[in-house]
């Protein structure tokens, strides 16, 4: 099937420009979120990474108490990673996890708010939930974020994400179907009980759920291609699935314009080799990627170090060799490397802009790990009479703010730059032969 066809292919569902709403930063998706909690009358779904333990996430824990406890009657279901729950933070020692928190917080309100934690695989090395999307009655708040501190902006530092709202029940039905079929009465244990089960003794059922897992699909209802503004629910888990066909597809009937928008420069070759045969095709091609003093991972001179604070450097040393093997593309400005570094923040949108038809909001990092480990999913907008550009270019404008190009790769520092710990651990990978496959599980 050929790119064009396959995008036609598609379930999508019909949408108004109206629908959709592009909220502007971290603080206004926060007060978002915990106003439609407020005022929920028939269900709440929250999928996220992580509810995190902190001041946002005890905003978001408690408002969802709150609501439960003005409407008893009111559906509350709350899905995140179990690996991610049943641990501390990285670099941060041995930690109980929030899945303790969660516990101590149904013991102390009384109350039934379930809290399901899902295992892709069987170590969080390989596959986590990376589902995004909440469902508030017929409302899909949208984003890459999870819900702490940082992603919700509650003190000095944000972490920048993209962030959409949907008023579309069809759209709101399709996800909280999805997270109704996905959840097993083994496999994905409540993490708000007391003693939820040790992972080994999943092992059997969470092969068994990964297995299912690649059979989910969205229950969209479909709209013909053509017919006005669509939203297309896709699903992603292992290799060859719906949500990379589509990325891949996406940038293969590219025709002027790609942009593409990722924290963690690493594509999986099908990527990379798309985005090469656009430029051999005169498509004019922008990356907007972090600084890597704007990456998650970035561990400031004099800190203490950590083998996840290589990870930046790594990202970098990646997008400065595909930079230096395009050279002639960036210097003539038909490829353009911008460089996202609001200081004191970081940066984790994500997503592609093709021509001005397509968008696609994302949580996937648009790396091997998110096209073959990660459980996935994403949105995408295809807008073929052109009835949405101005939201479009506005959240486009608003995402360069910070951002500026680079004329070169040499602006991009050479790896001799590098903290000693950084080029040791990284030499130590490439002596070893490890670094392939260290770039498969980023």
């Amino acid at each position: 099937m050929n790119p064009e066809t396959f995008l036609d292919a598609l379930s999508g569902i019909a949408l108004t420009p109206d629908a959709i709403q592009v909220l502007p930063d971290a603080r206004a998706y926060r007060d978002c979120l915990l106003a439609r909690i407020a005022a929920a009358e028939r269900r709440i779904v929250i999928v996220a990474l992580y509810l995190q333990q902190d001041e946002a996430g005890q905003a978001v824990l408690d408002a969802l108490y709150r609501a439960k406890a003005a409407r008893p009657a009111l559906d509350i279901t709350v899905v995140v990673d179990w690996f991610r729950a049943r641990r501390g933070l990285l670099g941060a020692g041995r930690q109980p996890g929030n899945a303790a928190w969660y516990q101590a917080q149904r013991q102390l309100q009384g109350l039934d708010v379930p809290i399901y934690g899902v295992p892709v695989q069987t170590r969080e090395l390989f596959g986590v939930l990376h589902l995004k999307g909440s469902i508030i009655d017929d409302c899909v708040l949208y984003t890459g974020a999870s819900l702490n501190n940082v992603y919700l902006h509650h003190f000095d530092r944000y972490r920048l994400d993209r962030y959409h709202v949907f008023q579309s029940p069809a759209l709101a039905d399709a996800m909280a179907g999805l997270v109704q079929r996905l959840l097993h009465p083994v496999a994905t244990p409540r993490l708000d009980l007391p003693e939820p089960p040790a992972t080994g003794s999943l092992r059997s059922d969470i092969r068994r759920l990964r297995a299912r897992l690649r059979r989910l699909v969205y229950e969209a209802v479909p709209s013909r291609p053509g017919q006005g503004m669509r939203v297309v629910p896709l699903l992603g888990v292992g290799r060859g699935n719906t949500l990379n066909r589509t990325v891949c597809a996406l940038l293969a009937v590219a025709q002027q314009r790609i942009v593409i928008c990722t924290p963690y420069f690493n594509p999986p070759r099908a990527v990379m080799r798309e985005i090469d045969q656009a430029l051999a095709r005169g498509v004019e091609v922008e990356l907007i990627v972090g600084d890597r003093t704007a990456n998650d991972f970035y561990i400031a001179p004099g800190e203490p170090f950590s083998a996840s604070g290589a990870l930046p450097y790594l990202y970098e040393d990646n997008l400065r060799a595909f930079a230096r093997r395009r050279h002639v593309c960036l210097a003539s400005g038909q490829l353009q490397i911008r460089i996202w570094n609001d200081p004191g923040h970081t940066f984790h949108a994500k997503g592609m802009w093709v021509d001005q038809r397509y968008s696609l909001l994302t949580g996937n990092n648009l790396n091997p790990r998110g096209f073959n480990l990660d459980l996935e999913n994403g949105l995408l907008i295809d807008d073929p009479q052109q009835q949405w550009l101005a939201p479009r270019e506005a959240e486009l404008a608003a995402l360069r703010r910070f951002a500026p190009a680079i004329g070169s790769a040499d602006e991009l520092g050479v790896k001799a730059d590098h903290p000693k710990p950084v080029r040791k651990l990284l030499r130590r990978l490439r002596y070893s032969r490890l670094e392939p496959l260290i770039k498969r599980v980023l």
